[in-house]
């Protein structure tokens, strides 16, 4: 039978990781090695979960899937004594990998220097990284007008793309003044230097909650920053929002509902990175970012929560 932990993220990617069905599922398939469509069933009838038919097709062969895969790696009869893959290197051994450090190259902006200062700067917003870098530097725009901006369009569109979990506007206007008065004192950090950017909410900034897109964990909170949000700080970009994921980095739906596809809102945005992709493809946000936030530090606490969460649940039944 597939693991506790991938069982439920195949419910958690449907929208169902928060309520009791889970549980049910798991304890009538106890066992078992197939999971059948009078199984989902009977456990959303005793978790009270409507399930349309055509999700119900989906969660069964995700399900079962699950199954099958694990099933083959048991035939492996792989003994306990063998670890476990850790490293995967697809280099081969007669390969030569350079390893001399050059110095960083960025392409040329030809658009941006035939452009003078945007009379309104909503006409830039979809401008490229590069070219928003250039108009920074030369400061044609400045880190606080393109940080006000992009702001005022992440909470003009959100209503109806749902791609903002937490927005950290005052953690980001103050870092676009730092970005401009180091600008005006001759320190420029690089092509990141003032560019607003948006962080899925895998990422832990301090000061702010950090989601999971899952419910349960709307309140939690870390001390310190993700690596990349440290990066950043470092180079010099401004961090607007905590951006949306589906629940556990699973999909585009998440507490707060489904994130939107910007350029066709009658579809999700899919993908683990939903509001990412939204939030970009909107011109809401020069580019985003994300990573593994600590590491297996992380991975443990998810895990235990998770537990705590799915006991709690099922005492109520």
């Amino acid at each position: 039978m597939v693991d506790r932990r991938r069982f439920l993220a195949t419910f958690s990617g449907m929208g169902f990781g928060t309520t009791l069905l889970p549980g049910v599922l798991w304890a009538l398939a106890d066992g078992k090695t197939e999971i059948t469509e009078a199984m989902i069933t009977q456990a959303a009838a005793i978790a009270d979960v409507p399930i349309p038919t055509e999700q119900r097709k989906t969660l069964l062969d995700s399900l079962n899937q699950r199954v099958k895969g694990f099933e083959e790696i048991y035939k492996l009869h792989i003994p306990n004594s063998v670890p476990p893959a850790l490293v995967f290197d697809p280099v081969l051994p007669s390969t030569k990998i350079e390893t001399e450090k050059r110095p960083m190259r960025i392409s040329a902006a030809p658009s941006v220097a035939a452009r003078g200062v945007p009379k309104n700067l909503e006409d830039v917003c979809f401008a490229s990284a590069r070219e928003l870098s250039e108009l920074v530097r030369t400061k044609k725009v400045s880190s606080l007008g393109l940080t006000q901006m992009y702001l005022e369009r992440l909470k003009r569109y959100d209503p109806q793309l749902h791609f903002v979990i937490t927005l950290t506007e005052e953690r980001a206007i103050t870092k676009a003044k730092e970005a401009d008065r180091d600008l005006a004192a001759g320190k420029y950090r690089g092509p990141l230097h003032g560019l607003p950017w948006g962080a899925k909410d895998l990422l832990a900034v301090a000061g702010y909650v950090t989601t999971w897109g899952a419910g349960g964990f709307e309140k939690q909170t870390f001390d310190g920053d993700a690596t990349v949000v440290t990066r950043l700080d470092k180079a010099g970009a401004v961090l607007v929002a905590k951006l949306s994921l589906g629940a556990l980095a699973m999909d585009d739906r998440w507490f707060g509902g489904k994130t939107r596809n910007p350029w066709n809102p009658a579809q999700g945005s899919s993908g683990s990175s939903a509001g990412s992709a939204s939030a970009v493809a909107a011109g809401c946000v020069t580019f985003c970012g994300a990573e593994n936030p600590f590491g297996q530090a992380v991975l443990k606490r998810i895990d235990h929560q998770l537990k705590t969460i799915r006991n709690a649940q099922l005492s109520k039944d």
